[in-house]
């Protein structure tokens, strides 16, 4: 049996109402997920209060609530890290930054690699961007948030939405260009 396999097979005895099943999973994702919480917040402002232990820990509390998900596999697993790591940073964005006019919180451009020039940009605008962006297209949302929030490559991300590596490589620059505009939109 594969690790995937494995892995599956944890997570339908998680799914089955086994606790240590589930503990097992996050230590063999804990890995991943602290690298996409360091790559998340390694552009973060200086004074950023938020550390990437306390996002991985406050991701898995979260997962760990989710004792009545049908997880399919660890792409499934790992979308939904990344959905709970973005509700995380927003959350903390919208904590941190209530009081200041710009909504605080600020993420490089170049994070989301739509444009390096532009500086800059609010993580509540980019949840925003998003949340428009899944109006109109879902699965280019998905893909930025599995991008962006996830840390996937192309190749991931296309495994993860069953598409071909060329047609994530394309969706990912047509997001991106839409969300290089929805950005630069004046407030």
């Amino acid at each position: 049996m594969s690790s995937s396999d494995d892995f599956t097979a944890l997570l339908g005895a998680w799914r089955a109402g086994d606790q240590t099943a589930r503990d097992r999973l996050v230590g063999i994702v804990y890995p991943e997920l602290r690298a996409i919480a360091r790559r998340q917040l390694a552009n973060e402002r200086g004074d950023h209060t938020l550390q990437p232990t306390a996002l991985v820990n406050e991701a898995y509390m979260r997962l760990s609530r989710l004792d009545r998900i049908d997880w399919q596999d660890r792409v499934h697993f790992v979308r939904m890290a990344a959905r709970l790591m973005r509700e995380i940073l927003v959350d903390h964005a919208r904590r941190h930054g209530a009081g200041k006019r710009d909504g605080g919180e600020r993420v490089p451009i170049t994070q989301v690699d739509v444009a390096a020039s532009v500086g800059d940009i609010d993580m509540l605008a980019l949840d925003g961007a998003l949340d428009r962006l899944a109006a109109i297209d879902p699965a280019r949302a998905q893909l930025v948030e599995l991008r962006y929030f996830g840390g996937l490559t192309i190749e991931e991300t296309a495994e993860a939405l069953s598409i071909s590596p060329a047609t994530a490589k394309r969706h990912w620059q047509a997001a991106r260009a839409w969300l290089f505009e929805a950005l630069s939109e004046p407030s």
